[in-house]
């Protein structure tokens, strides 16, 4: 068991969120029990996952996507009303981080979507450090690539094949990033992956002679909050459980 408080302040000190000009509040946003046993990681902070974390007498959340974004209804109404008297009714905190969790070098989304595929990073996407541009360990051709990304992420990709027969430099970015493209198309790589795709990601793609995969905003951003929590895990007296609630998105 460990306190709420030294647990919010070792992510703080790890995260940096004050770094970022983020559209949500990163850190703590709902206060629960002062004591933590269980922490239950997730993608979003959903009716569903909230609901998992009370069955399973969790004491605080841990996620990528939380409450409190920039165009929200500042109203506690409707949806919004009845996911935080969950948590507030039965004491389970609820902890965000959003573009600190993307850019972590280690923990971070970007990171460990590299680490599930064995991918090079070689530099910063952007002056921000949300993104990567690498290589792959070998070269392979474009659909064996997006049968790999299909295999390990567990979706079928959106694909648009603009570029070479053989990838090797690539660009990456997940979640809702498909607006970096062209960021990626400067590095003169064969392949951008980013989560999500826009009506215009298609013609800069084959536009500007590369491949463009979006992979999925939910598949590619499992992995950061998973890996921040087992490090809580590590370093506190605290379990942690991650559960997947499913998302085509």
């Amino acid at each position: 068991m460990a306190r709420l408080e030294e647990i919010v302040a070792w992510c703080d000190a790890l995260l940096t969120p004050e770094k970022y000009r983020d559209y949500c509040p990163n850190g703590l946003q709902v206060e629960g029990e002062k004591e933590v046993s269980l922490i239950i990681s997730g993608v979003t902070a959903s009716q569903a996952l909230i609901d998992v974390a009370i069955d399973l007498s969790a004491d605080a959340l841990l996620v990528h996507h939380g409450f409190f974004w920039k165009n929200d209804d500042p109203r506690v109404v409707g949806m919004h009303r009845k996911r935080l008297r969950a948590l507030l009714e039965h004491d389970v905190s609820l902890l965000a981080y959003h573009l600190p969790l993307d850019a972590h070098p280690q923990l971070g989304n970007n990171a460990r979507l590299a680490a599930q595929f064995g991918w090079i990073s070689e530099a910063s996407l952007n002056a921000e450090g949300i993104g990567n541009v690498g290589r792959l360990e070998r070269a392979m051709k474009a659909d064996e690539f997006a049968a790999l990304l299909t295999a390990k992420l567990g979706r079928e990709p959106i694909w648009v094949a603009g570029g070479p027969e053989w990838i090797e430099r690539i660009a990456w970015c997940t979640g809702a990033a498909q607006g970096y493209i062209e960021q990626a198309v400067s590095f003169g790589v064969d392949a951008y992956i980013s989560g999500e795709i826009s009506e215009p990601t298609t013609h800069v793609a084959r536009e500007c002679g590369l491949h463009y995969f979006a992979a999925g905003h939910h598949a590619t951003e499992r992995y950061g909050v998973q890996a921040l929590a087992e490090q809580l895990e590590n370093t506190f007296a605290v379990r942690h459980r991650f559960i997947d609630i499913f998302n085509p998105a």
